[in-house]
């Protein structure tokens, strides 16, 4: 019988894409694969659990840097900015990694029937050995789609079996706090929804307060509080992040890919993305396609 090793190598193998990236059609469930070390990957994530199953991985949020090996479960339960990097990878023992993205819907409506009580703010990034439980539903999803004609009748149920079992586990006080009625970091998931749609346009901080149902200034503190940003940086974080992608991924002149995400001046844009990504744009864009810079 297939381990869940087995089943996440054999899917990745067949399906993952130039990045390594698999999907599988169980919508929200991914498969990672890797046969080297890679660079730093910068993201807004959002809310998630990674089961890693080879290799080792490491992601940093702000100072903090959180590694994880086979064996070990990340859990990120907000909106937040990350710089990843697989840090252990070769062609005979590939990365392998199990994602799913956490559904706030069924978080909610599992805290409801297991009268779970509310948390405090915790942490938005934490690292933990994956409980044999989780381990388990996560295999019986990845055997499903050795069955294809059983995915749209069972998918559903072992999705919510999963997140049953991330919540009474270890990492289940971080992921009740999605799952509570009206929590902070539901209005600000709201706010965020917003921004991550709209990020190119100018920021008005009284809009997404009403959207969240907060004040400005009440906002602002728990903006910070769940994604360990200010709503300005965050915003300026997603413009930076798509005009990267808009540069590496589709070509797109430095001067144009700061325009399409909503910056007035290139050498604003200039400035803050070296901040960020610690090259200036075309450098940055050069390395990437592995030319030496001029």
């Amino acid at each position: 019988m297939d381990s869940l090793l087995d089943a996440v190598r054999r899917h990745a193998l067949a399906h993952a894409d130039a990045n390594g990236i698999a999907p599988t059609p169980i919508p929200g469930l991914t498969t990672v694969r890797a046969i080297a070390p890679s660079g730093l990957v910068y993201a807004i994530s959002r809310p998630l659990a990674c089961l890693v199953v080879q290799g080792a991985k490491q992601v940093t949020l702000g100072t903090q840097a959180f590694p994880f090996s086979a064996g070990d479960s990340l859990l990120i339960t907000a909106d937040v900015p990350t710089v990843s990097q697989i840090t252990r990878a070769s062609s005979g023992a590939p990365y392998l990694s199990l994602v799913l993205e956490l559904d706030p819907a069924v978080v909610a409506e599992l805290v409801a029937e297991m009268k779970a009580a509310p948390v405090g703010d915790v942490a938005p990034v934490r690292v933990e050995p994956t409980d044999a439980e989780v381990a388990d539903a996560a295999l019986r999803l990845m055997r499903l789609l050795d069955r294809p004609a059983s995915v749209p009748v069972l998918q559903a149920q072992l999705v919510r079996e999963m997140h049953y079992w991330l919540l009474t586990g270890r990492h289940g006080p971080a992921i009740r706090r999605l799952g509570w009625p009206d929590s902070h970091a539901q209005r600000v998931g709201k706010a965020v929804a917003v921004l991550r749609t709209e990020f190119a346009r100018p920021l008005r901080v009284e809009h997404l307060a009403g959207v969240a149902g907060m004040s400005p200034s009440s906002f602002h503190q728990h903006f910070r509080s769940v994604t360990s940003l200010s709503p300005l940086q965050f915003q300026k974080q997603l413009r930076l992040i798509e005009a990267r992608r808009l540069m590496q991924a589709e070509g797109l002149a430095a001067s144009r890919a700061a325009f399409e995400v909503g910056y007035e001046s290139v050498p604003q844009f200039t400035r803050e993305y070296g901040r960020l990504f610690g090259l200036p744009p075309v450098r940055d864009a050069r390395a990437a396609r592995g030319e030496v810079a001029a």
